[in-house]
Formats: C-alpha cells, sequence, structure tokens
C-alpha cells in the first residue's frame, strides 16, 4: 500500500499518529506539506509564526529524508484550494490513501471535510486522526454526556480517564534507504528576527528543552512561573504549537520526574501537567463550541458589552507605553521575543478589555500577529478567560491590578528594567509607582488612566449589558 501523509501543525517524526500509522501499514510512504499563505494571513499569523513554522519544515524535510519518506511542499494558498491540491498530490505519488492528525477549529474542519470528499470521488481513501491532545476531543464529557464548560469538573473528569493508563507514545520511523528530499517551491515566508537562543529549530532542540526543564526547573515551577524575570517556566509552547513536540511526550518527562504520579507529589509538577490539561480544555472547547472560532463570546450575552473603539488607546497598548511599568514590559517582551510570560497574557489582556474597555478581539487578534507559539484555542481561551466572556471565565468585577502585581511578581524591578531601559536607572520604589516623578523625568509617560476609573467604567458597562449584578461581591 502507498500511502500519503499529510503534515500540518504535526511537524515532527517522533510520537506521530499519522506517520506510525502509515508505516506500520507498509508499503511506500510519502508526505505532502501544504503552504497556506493567504489562509494564515487570514488567520493572524504573523511573520514569526510562519518563521518558526518555515524552519520546522524544513527540518522536519530533512529528518524524513533520511528515514526514506520525501516530503513534497506545495503551495496552496487558501483552505479552498486542499481538495484539489491534496488529490493531485495523491494521484502523482500513486497513493491509495491519505492519513492525517485531525485540526479542530471550523475553517480546518471544513476544510478536511471537503477533502475528504474529494479523494472518496476519486477512489481514494481517507483516514482522520487525533494526535493534537491526550484524550480525542469530544469523549471527555459531563453525566449527562454534554461538553464540560468549566474547567475543574473537565480536570477531575480528564484525569479519571487516563490515571492508570499508558500514554501511547510512539517512535520516529527507523533510518531507512535515504530519499532525495523534493526541490522547494518558490516560495518564503515573510522576514522576521527568531533569536536562537529563545527557539531553536528542531524535534532535538524541543527535547533538549523538555529534558532541561524537567531535570532543573519543574519542581520549582509552581512558584517560579509566576515571576516573569526567572527562566522559570518551560518555554515549550512554540514547540507544541507547532506539533514539533507531542503533549505525550511532554506528559510522560513530568510524570517521569513525579514517580508516575498526576495529582499528587512534587507541587512543581503537579502545577505544569495541570497547565498541559489547561491547554487540552480549550481544544475541547474549540471542538465542543465551534462558534468560538468565529469571533464569538462563549458566554452569548458578553457580545452586547459596550466595548469602545480608540485607535490612540490600542496604539499605546500595542506599542507599550501606557504608563504603568509592567504592562509595558509585558508588551514590549513580546514585540522583542514573539512571547510573553503568561502571568502577563493575563495582565496585558485585563488591561485592554477592563482597563481601557477596549474589544478583546482586538487584542486576541494582536497577539496572534506576534506571537511565535500562537495558537488558536490557547490564545482564544485565554483572551475570553481575562475579557470575562468566556468559559470558566474570570468575573468580570475580577480586575488585576498593574501595580499590585508588580509588587507581587516584580518587587525588585528587574523584568521592568530589562524591557523597559530608559527605566533602568530608576529606584525600585518608583518603578511600583506608575506616575512617580522620577519615570516621568525619563520622558516614560504618565499613567494613561486611573485605575479606580476604568474599574468603576467596566462595571458599569457589563452591567449595562444585562451581567447579573448578583455575582458581584457585597460592600
Amino acid at each position: 500500500m502507498s500511502t500519503l501523509v499529510w503534515f500540518r501543525s504535526d511537524l515532527r517524526c517522533d510520537d506521530n499518529a499519522a506517520l506510525h500509522a502509515a508505516c506500520l501499514a507498509g508499503g511506500r510512504v510519502t508526505g505532502v506539506f501544504l503552504i497556506a499563505d493567504a489562509q494564515w494571513q487570514r488567520h493572524h499569523w504573523g511573520a514569526r509564526k510562519q518563521q518558526f513554522v518555515w524552519q520546522h519544515v524544513l527540518a522536519l524535510r530533512a529528518e524524513l529524508a533520511v528515514r526514506g519518506v520525501a516530503l513534497r511542499i506545495v503551495r496552496c494558498p487558501r483552505f479552498a484550494d486542499a481538495p484539489a491540491t491534496v488529490l493531485d498530490v495523491a494521484q502523482q505519488e500513486g497513493a491509495e490513501r491519505v492519513v492525517t492528525n485531525a485540526e479542530y477549529g471550523v475553517h480546518e474542519v471544513a476544510r478536511d471535510e471537503r477533502v475528504s470528499a474529494a479523494l472518496a470521488r476519486a477512489g481514494v481513501g481517507w483516514r482522520l486522526l487525533h494526535d493534537n491532545c491526550l484524550l480525542r476531543p469530544g469523549t471527555v464529557r459531563t453525566k449527562e454526556s454534554a461538553p464540560f464548560k468549566v474547567y475543574s469538573p473537565f480536570r477531575r473528569a480528564w484525569l479519571e480517564q487516563v490515571r492508570g493508563e499508558p500514554l501511547g507514545c510512539v517512535g520516529a520511523p527507523p533510518a531507512a534507504t535515504p530519499v532525495e528530499a523534493p526541490a522547494l517551491p518558490d516560495w518564503m515566508p515573510p522576514q522576521a528576527d527568531i533569536d536562537p537562543a529563545w527557539w531553536p529549530i528542531g524535534e532535538e532542540a524541543a527535547r533538549l528543552r523538555l529534558e532541561d526543564f524537567c531535570e532543573q526547573r519543574i519542581h520549582a515551577y509552581q512558584t517560579d512561573r509566576d515571576i516573569p524575570a526567572l527562566d522559570g517556566t518551560s518555554r515549550l509552547s512554540p514547540y507544541l504549537a507547532a506539533g514539533v513536540i507531542s503533549v505525550r511526550r511532554c506528559l510522560q518527562a513530568a510524570l517521569q520526574s513525579n514517580a508516575g504520579e498526576w495529582d499528587s507529589g512534587s507541587r512543581g509538577a503537579q502545577t505544569w501537567i495541570n497547565e498541559l490539561i489547561w491547554r487540552e480544555f480549550y481544544v475541547h472547547i474549540l471542538h465542543a463550541f465551534p462558534a468560538v472560532s468565529r469571533d464569538r463570546p462563549f458566554r452569548a450575552e458578553t457580545d452586547h458589552v459596550p466595548w469602545r473603539n480608540d485607535a490612540a488607546d490600542l496604539g499605546r497598548w500595542r506599542e507599550g507605553t501606557t504608563g504603568f511599568p509592567l504592562v509595558d514590559a509585558a508588551m514590549r517582551q513580546l514585540r522583542a521575543t514573539g512571547w510573553m510570560h503568561n502571568r502577563l497574557r493575563m495582565l496585558a489582556g485585563m488591561f485592554l478589555s477592563k482597563h481601557l474597555l477596549l474589544d478583546w478581539r482586538l487584542g486576541e487578534q494582536w497577539f496572534m500577529e506576534q506571537l511565535v507559539d500562537g495558537e488558536l484555542a490557547a490564545n482564544n481561551g485565554g483572551w475570553q478567560w481575562s475579557a470575562s466572556t468566556g468559559t470558566d471565565a474570570a468575573p468580570y468585577f475580577r480586575i488585576l491590578s498593574p501595580e499590585r502585581q508588580a509588587e507581587r511578581f516584580d518587587a525588585d524591578g528587574a523584568f521592568v528594567r530589562r524591557y523597559v531601559p530608559e527605566l533602568a536607572g530608576c529606584s525600585t520604589k518608583a518603578l511600583l509607582k506608575p506616575g512617580h516623578p522620577e519615570l516621568l523625568a525619563t520622558g516614560y509617560p504618565a499613567p494613561m488612566l486611573d485605575t479606580k476609573a476604568a474599574r468603576e467604567r467596566v462595571m458599569q458597562a457589563f452591567r449595562s449589558a444585562g451581567i447579573a449584578a448578583s455575582e458581584e461581591p457585597r460592600p
């Protein structure tokens, strides 16, 4: 049997369900990757993400070649072009079937349905596997057989299914007679700077980063992950988003560091496993509630919140000139590295949606355009949580204070000094007080808003949309 493996957000040889299934079936295996650049632009993929993905496509092409698998890279600008393109490649390669791993956005699901139909009409088989999550979306449900809408009960049900079960990791295909990698198309991604120290390329680099994290930092993760100046996180999110490493390998490494325990033992390991379950939760939400793929809030009633439209305020938030040092440091880290510390994503998200009362979708889009780890499910889930429009959302009256967050998590000002260099010579006391004369003397802007007034404004906006006042705490 000749099989064509269609690679998408699974740019790896190791622990790849579609590639493993194709090789297990025997016969000739070839691969294809479609450059959907027009669709990527529509989905707000920024230059860094496109560069990161492209470099990993090239790395995958080389890895597959030494394993006897030729990877064809074909430009196919829009998902609407995919049925004809995949069928054409399959027929050129003499493939009897196409195997691929599922993606869960509404456009991706529709694309796959059209590709499957086109292949069926031509007598070519189609097999869709579920490789993105440990548990297939749709299989973790309430006792009433409904999808979970809140994280905590989802986590309990998820753990009940996985505890005691093998993770099911599979190895990469063995080395074989090498093949010559097919010629590359006449296409290059947009120019972008990707720091190789921050984001080294290749499966081996991702594996080594996982090993280093689990050996050196995972047991302090529950505390260090909140301090943005520390290297306390795994920084594996871009590799998970592009599928350079599987979530199964990440869970396997975490469990090995924690004596096989899911929710006991090392607090740090438990906390990191919990973050991986959050990732699973958001993918399950994306699958069960496709409206969130269509720019709709999960909580429909919040669609009536009267978000402001102020280009100048949005611009200051994007540029990191709000006058709140920790918020500005976060936004400048995003622009400098294509990544933002997770606690600061919450802070920046609440500053935009709560303090500025700007539509959370503007922030979601900006993050996708900047992030090297941009992923629809996680990005959308995080933004809707921060804006109080999503599943398991923070209550609308819960608003992270930029001053309090700085006092708790950047008390010595180390992170602000790193990313807001004009403030490097200011005292720590000044860094913790937006509007302090020391800050203003450097030319740094005064705070763009009064946080107390901004809080009252967003409270009134949610009330005007009919959001239950009973949610609010009593005075």
